[in-house]
């Protein structure tokens, strides 16, 4: 099982790239059972003031396709790459910080599918989103 090293890096997370950069995420756990990762909200408003709902698929991606990447270069060095994503979206937020939790609901040879649940300080769900990405092989 691969986890974050101290300083934070992990092949998986090499290149997490500048969109996840740019919304401020970060990683807080993962692993291919489990990634946790936070975002802020402020910098994330859509017009109305509230968390703009691209931005919760946005962390819900990172967190999934993490995991994803992580289960593929265990099972067989090979990478992973999104396919299909979806998300209802409860409730949302004003500022503060949401957190993500990607949990795999099929974990294979050339699919792996998450579930991830964004809720917020109070623990309230704010959004259920499920990706799927396909296992390639190198």
């Amino acid at each position: 099982m691969e986890t974050l090293s101290p300083d934070g890096s992990t092949p998986a997370l090499d290149g997490l790239g500048s969109l996840a950069a740019r919304m401020g995420i970060e990683i807080v756990e993962a692993t291919p059972e489990r990634v946790v990762g936070t975002m802020p909200v402020d910098g994330n408003l859509q017009p109305y003031g509230l968390l703009h709902g691209g931005a919760s698929c946005v962390l819900a991606e990172t967190l999934g396709s993490i995991g994803a990447a992580m289960h593929a270069a265990r099972t067989h060095g090979g990478y992973a790459v999104g396919v299909d994503i979806n998300a209802t979206h409860h409730r949302s937020a004003r500022s503060g910080v949401v957190t993500g939790v990607a949990t795999p609901l099929h974990l294979g040879g050339s699919i792996a599918s998450y579930e991830v649940v964004i809720t917020d300080s109070a623990g309230d769900r704010l959004c259920t989103a499920r990706l799927t990405c396909a296992v390639r092989r190198p």
